[in-house]
């Protein structure tokens, strides 16, 4: 049986380090540019270069995202970035901007090329198109339940990658604007300020206030720990942990629990689960921990909106509080230097246990039922929860394993020591055989034939090399001499030579990127998308052409507008506007959407080389960057293209899987910032959609030189 691959995140290198320590046999990490995670440490080129050899003398796959969305002047840059890193041997790429897909596809043959999950792929139609496309591997988007990844596994073709632990977004990746439109930084640019983590209130339409807890948005983390195996039993190709933004000890502790439970899957046929393990996870960080919606969670439990941080767990009540002593009755035990947090009703409040008291004796570790009196000079409310945030003996513990750094590769010796041939030592670590012989040949004793036993003792003698001795095999005739140097020697090049090997290289090819794309006429038209029949008796017949949401509005030469999130396809005579992956390969007569985030002029070509007979360009473009790939693509491929551009609307800022009508039992909701900007939430029985508070407009002269054949405006 093929092994699942367990699958790390590493934002520097002593995330890397204690990834490999915990047993990894892959990692993924960013550079300084392009990765979806731009506020992690990240790897420099020659930190990448050095992670890449490290890893792979451990035998550790190292997979780069590039996850980002790729503007027309970034293009070179990036090229340049993917050649660098698939020249010193990137096992493969992560990537989400489908124009930078297509021409990496066709520059370098030879790379191996993941669908991000910002690429929203969610339905086996989408899964298939990847692998038609080129794709090697599909990262799932999180609201895929077991039962489509089961059908894809079974019936294509393609490798799988599913998160199963750490921080969840709450709408569907690639889907979000929020952070853009209200902040200004994009989460498809790898900048996005958690603005689903802020305070909300929720309005029904007469204005009535529903929520008590303010954190609407946000989402419990994942820990799919205690249904492994159900997502294990898939035959899904590799496990994802979230965290390129977390500390090495998080890394390693999430990393050696979820292996821990692999591992005794595999060796017994069930899973059991360590309530030890459990509780380190909540210990180490969690935010309440759902199984998400791969695991069939309800939409009521997928969200904690009473804080949007770490929750630790609980350990105790504050029962007094007489100056500066503050007595806290335990219900777990606690110790010297934790982290604690106190719930108080008006604000969280955090401390240090530098010194602590029970019974007035100062103690360094203190036992459930014991009441602690710790120092702190702050108000506090009697009656509140305290939380253990920093278990400062696990954290100990962890590092006391990374500083040891005692993973090891094994290796098989034989050694063959006949007189009058040479030394002969072969070395083998299941994959790679290396043999080395010395330059003398071996003579008879004169007074100290060498013993088996010292043979053995100097093969034995790795070092600071990544190897182990497993297995050693001493073939030899008796009463010979052989020069512990020459022994000594011969080890260290050999293990060299092995090195080399497991430093293996990936044939680095470039071709040339070419590309067939249609032609289009110049012109200028205007378009108007309508969800309802009185806004659609308005605009008919005065604008070029007409986008409809509502099937029952549609007429002969209307485009219907399909949702973002497709779980079952439809046939339709019309023209349709897809906005998701899958409609790419299900549809021939199309158009394409906002939603597939287009940048850049290699998007708009990819679009049109698969059928597209107009492509919407994202709402995260200036004018000047319109112009820009107009310019550059006519300049490439000495054609126009045919692209829209919505110039008035209230954007979709998200769409996610879970549904806060659907919680507070309303039809149409209004979400309210602490700013007063209400935004409307309309839900379908997929998913729900949040607009933003204000339009976008963009004035139509400023177009009117861009070549630009259509103009949207959103009723």
């Amino acid at each position: 049986m093929k092994r699942i691959e367990l699958l790390a995140p590493v934002g520097n290198f002593d995330c890397l380090k204690a990834a490999i320590e915990a047993g990894c046999n892959a990692v993924y990490l960013g550079g300084k540019m392009f990765g979806a995670r731009s506020f992690a440490g990240n790897f420099t080129k020659e930190e990448l270069v050095e992670a890449i050899k490290y890893s792979h003398l451990y035998g550790v796959k190292v997979y780069l995202t590039i996850n980002t969305i790729i503007y027309e002047n970034e293009v070179d840059n990036f090229l340049e970035y993917v050649r660098f890193a698939h020249k010193n041997n990137i096992d493969a790429v992560i990537i989400q901007d489908l124009g930078m897909f297509d021409l990496l596809r066709k520059k370098f043959p030879n790379l191996e090329l993941h669908a991000s999950t910002q690429v929203n792929i969610h339905n086996y139609e989408g899964a298939l198109l990847a692998k038609k496309l080129g794709f090697k591997r599909v990262v799932m988007a999180r609201e895929t339940p077991v039962s489509i990844i089961e059908k894809i596994k079974k019936e294509i073709d393609i490798e799988v990658e599913v998160f199963v632990h750490g921080a969840l977004c709450v709408s569907y990746s690639g889907q979000c604007l929020m952070s853009s439109l209200i902040g200004h930084r994009s989460g498809n640019r790898g900048t996005c300020v958690q603005s689903c983590r802020k305070k909300y209130d929720l309005y029904d339409e007469e204005g009535n206030k529903l929520n008590k807890e303010n954190y609407l948005l946000s989402t419990k983390d994942l820990c799919t720990l205690e249904n492994l195996d159900k997502i294990i039993k898939t035959g899904v190709d590799s496990l994802k942990i979230e965290g390129r933004m977390k500390r090495p000890e998080y890394v390693y502790l999430v990393f050696k629990v979820y292996k821990k439970a692999i591992d005794n899957y595999y060796a017994t046929g069930r899973l059991k689960i360590d309530e030890k393990d459990m509780l380190n996870l909540k210990k180490m960080f969690n935010r309440k921990f759902t199984k998400g919606f791969i695991l069939g969670e309800k939409n009521d439990a997928f969200t904690f909106s009473k804080r949007p941080n770490h929750k630790g767990i609980t350990i105790g009540e504050i029962i007094s509080k007489v100056k500066n002593n503050l007595k806290i009755k335990l219900t777990k035990d606690v110790n010297v230097h934790d982290g604690l947090r106190i719930l108080d009703t008006k604000e969280d409040k955090g401390l240090i246990i530098n010194k602590m008291f029970v019974d007035g004796k100062e103690v360094s570790c203190a036992k459930k039922g014991d009441v602690i009196t710790v120092k702190y000079d702050k108000y506090v409310e009697v009656g509140s929860k305290v939380l253990l945030t920093t278990d400062y003996n696990l954290v100990s513990e962890i590092n006391k394993c990374l500083n040891k750094l005692s993973r090891k590769v094994g290796i098989d010796i034989k050694v063959v020591a006949k007189k009058d041939y040479p030394l002969q030592i072969t070395v083998s670590d299941g994959v790679n055989e290396v043999i080395e012989m010395s330059h003398n040949k071996i003579e008879q004793a004169i007074k100290m034939p060498v013993l088996k036993e010292t043979i053995i003792k100097q093969m034995c003698k790795t070092g600071d090399t990544v190897y182990k001795v497993n297995n050693i095999e001493v073939v030899m005739d008796e009463d010979i001499f052989i020069n512990l140097k020459d022994i000594n020697d011969l080890r260290r090049n050999i293990l060299k030579k092995l090195d080399k090997k497991r430093l293996y290289k990936i044939p680095f090819v470039e071709n040339e990127y070419y590309i067939d794309v249609p032609s289009f006429e110049n012109c200028k038209h205007r378009s108007v998308e309508v969800t309802n029949k009185s806004d659609y008796d308005k605009i008919k017949n005065k604008v070029d052409k007409i986008y409809v949401t509502n099937e029952k509005l549609l007429e002969k030469e209307d485009v219907l507008k399909l949702p973002r999130i497709i779980n079952e396809y439809k046939k339709y005579e019309n023209t349709v506007l897809v906005g998701e992956f899958g409609s790419l390969l299900v549809y021939k007569n199309f158009m394409t959407d906002f939603s597939f985030n287009v940048v850049n002029s290699y998007a708009v070509a990819f679009f049109h080389e698969m059928g597209s007979k107009c492509v919407t360009l994202s709402y995260e473009l200036t004018v000047k960057q319109i112009e820009n790939i107009v310019s550059a693509y006519e300049k490439r491929y000495k054609k126009l293209p045919n692209l829209e551009v919505i110039i008035d609307s209230f954007p979709e800022a998200m769409v996610s899987k879970f549904d806060l009508n659907k919680r507070y039992n309303i039809k149409i909701g209004y979400l309210k910032d602490e700013f007063n900007n209400e935004y409307k939430i309309v839900s379908n029985k997929d998913f729900m959609t949040i607009y933003n508070f204000e339009k976008i407009i963009i004035n139509e002269e400023e177009l009117s030189d861009k070549k630009i054949n259509f103009t949207r405006t959103i009723l």
